[in-house]
């Protein structure tokens, strides 16, 4: 029987033919730039390559470290990146436009329960109360000891105070920081904000647009702001405009009357508003009465008296009983001293 060929072969390792392992080639963990936690930990592998090669390796990370950091920086200033911000730094600048019980309404109460259950699912809107803050180049989420002003999200603010949780928070646009109009763009924000999201009814829809009429015709300090020219401002009806002035210079009155006034619905709260349309009457200047003048003299045990109002003269003398002769040279002695001396008008 004929053996394979195969098994006959030495099967002897030969010395020195050992397979030899290649050393490991050196490489870099690719860094997500998305991502600077990851940038800052990437390192080279240890081997291979000259440290000449390591060193540039590392100078592009930190430069696409330093990239990221400047974009993260970018996107907080135009509220594109969100923060954590403690409630306790943000301050409301300019009040809320709801009710003044909307702490105890069941609306606000439902909202608490969302949030502790499920968190905050949409950020607040405000400004550095530093116009001229930057975030940190190091660490651009780093806040600590800046303050906020508030923009939109009084609720949520309110919110996060009473469960003292962590605010999310996105820098509103900075276009309008530092306008002449400035409050006025702070209270259209939050008017905006409010007539997407359906959340005001129409006695605080009302008021809010008033308040900002005023507010806007007082900070551009002329008349060109007309009912007209505010209400394609704000992208609502002219007739709307006219109301919301009416509701926001009587509501305390309207507050006073209407005590469901936050619950009328618009047709209801129409029919309140035309009973509080101004008319202003103008009231007739009364005349200021003439100042009277007294002069007393005695006369042996009694006192003449003698005054002047009005262009009128009056002399009386208590207990003085004068006939007609005596009355003519009392007359005679008055007569001539007005001749000589005239009458002050």
């Amino acid at each position: 029987m004929k053996l394979k060929r195969s098994l006959l072969k030495d099967t002897k390792k030969v010395p020195g033919t050992e397979p030899t392992v290649e050393p490991e080639s050196q490489s870099v963990v690719a860094p997500d730039v998305g991502n600077p936690d990851s940038l800052e930990t990437a390192r080279p592998r240890i081997g291979g390559a000259g440290s000449a090669w390591k060193a540039g390796a590392v100078e592009q990370n930190k430069a696409a470290l330093s990239r990221a950091r400047q974009k993260m920086a970018d996107d907080i200033l135009n509220g594109h990146h969100e923060l954590s911000l403690s409630p306790t730094v943000v301050t409301d600048r300019l009040g809320t436009d709801r009710r003044g019980d909307w702490q105890s309404q069941e609306a606000f109460q439902s909202l608490m329960d969302s949030i502790e259950a499920n968190g905050q699912d949409t950020p607040i809107q405000v400004w550095p109360s530093d116009a001229s803050w930057k975030p940190d180049a190091l660490d651009p989420e780093n806040v600590e000891g800046v303050r906020f002003d508030l923009i939109t999200g009084r609720r949520r603010h309110a919110i996060a105070v009473l469960l003292n949780r962590p605010l999310r928070a996105v820098l509103a646009s900075p276009e309008k920081r530092g306008s002449e109009h400035e409050d006025f763009e702070l209270l259209f924000m939050r008017f905006r904000e409010n007539e997407e999201r359906e959340n005001l009814g129409p006695f605080e829809r009302l008021l809010s647009i008033g308040e900002m009429f005023e507010n806007l015709k007082s900070s551009s300090g002329s008349d060109n702001v007309t009912a007209v020219s505010f209400a394609k401002r704000i992208g609502v009806h002219e007739s709307i405009v006219s109301r919301g002035r009416t509701v926001f210079r009587d509501r305390e009155l309207i507050l006073n009357k209407f005590k469901n006034a936050y619950d009328l619905s618009f047709p209801d709260l129409q029919r309140a508003v035309s009973t509080f349309t101004a008319v202003k009457v103008t009231k007739a200047k009364v005349p200021e009465k003439p100042k009277k003048v007294i002069v007393t003299r005695s006369v042996g045990s009694r006192k003449l008296s003698m005054s002047s109002q009005g262009g009128k003269l009056s002399v009386s003398a208590a207990g003085l009983n004068l006939d007609k002769q005596g009355l003519e040279g009392l007359g005679d002695v008055i007569a001539a001293y007005l001749q000589e001396h005239g009458s002050k008008k």
